[in-house]
């Protein structure tokens, strides 16, 4: 058993090196956590995962990357349980939605996306929302925001360039073989979002994941859904929804 405790020194300092800086050094290029500064996050557990239905509890991977490291936590644990809990500072707002999709709209923090009826809200360190199947917990939604000086998402680099330094450093653990199957550029209401598709390989286990991500607000958004490989041909029409249905909008 082991665990490791994450530095939000070193968070800031992975990503100002992973991304392409295409105007010299400044540290406006820099992430910072726009929320939660200082939290330390520590992970330990023993196993891998099972990719049966009722998968058991597995590994958790641990990646000293500050508050991305949830991300990690959240998308390769098949099997762990967590309270769900309401934000007593967030409201979701009602608006018109896909059918069997439930819209949320948070006016604080600047974005909406829809995600499937009766996932549950679940609250975990680092991550600003996540909606979740309580039954195939692979199947989840999550938005996370860091601080950054960029204005375009285009300034870190191509679709490529970005799916895979966040899929290296944020999305996937180290051990696990990842592969983008694709990452394309997409303009919505004058504002530029990449989305990319990836798989991520465990020993016993894949995850076929969607992601977004856009700059505003003076923050980078990333949402990202996903479901185990097993199960993508009866959600990927789904989990496309909720990726085409993140918008950003200015506060």
């Amino acid at each position: 058993m082991a665990s490791l405790q994450n530095s939000p020194t070193l968070h800031r300092t992975l990503f100002h090196n992973s991304f392409p800086q295409k105007h010299g050094s400044s540290s406006s290029g820099t992430f910072r956590s726009s929320r939660r500064d200082g939290i330390s996050f520590i992970v330990k557990a023993e196993q891998e995962p099972s990719p049966s239905s009722t998968d058991i509890p597995g590994r958790r991977q641990v990646i000293a990357i500050g508050t991305a490291a949830p991300l990690v936590f959240l998308f390769n644990q098949p099997s762990i349980s967590f309270a769900a809990e309401s934000k007593t500072a967030f409201q979701p707002v009602v608006a018109d939605s896909t059918k069997g999709f439930q819209p949320v709209v948070d006016r604080k923090d600047g974005y909406s996306f829809v995600y499937p009826f009766g996932w549950q809200e679940v609250v975990i360190a680092g991550q600003d929302k996540v909606f979740k199947d309580v039954i195939e917990p692979l199947e989840n939604v999550s938005v996370t925001m860091i601080q950054t000086g960029k204005q375009n998402i285009k300034e870190f680099g191509s679709p490529e360039q970005v799916a895979a330094t966040l899929i290296k450093k944020v999305l996937a653990p180290p051990n696990q073989k990842t592969k983008i199957i694709q990452a394309t550029e997409h303009e919505v209401d004058g504002k530029i979002y990449y989305r990319f598709e990836f798989v991520a390989q465990a020993p016993n286990y894949t995850r076929h994941a969607l992601s977004a991500v856009s700059v505003g607000n003076g923050r980078f958004y990333t949402l990202t859904t996903g479901a185990n490989e097993r199960r993508w041909g009866k959600m990927k029409d789904r989990l496309q929804t909720i990726v085409e249905s993140f918008k950003l909008f200015n506060l």
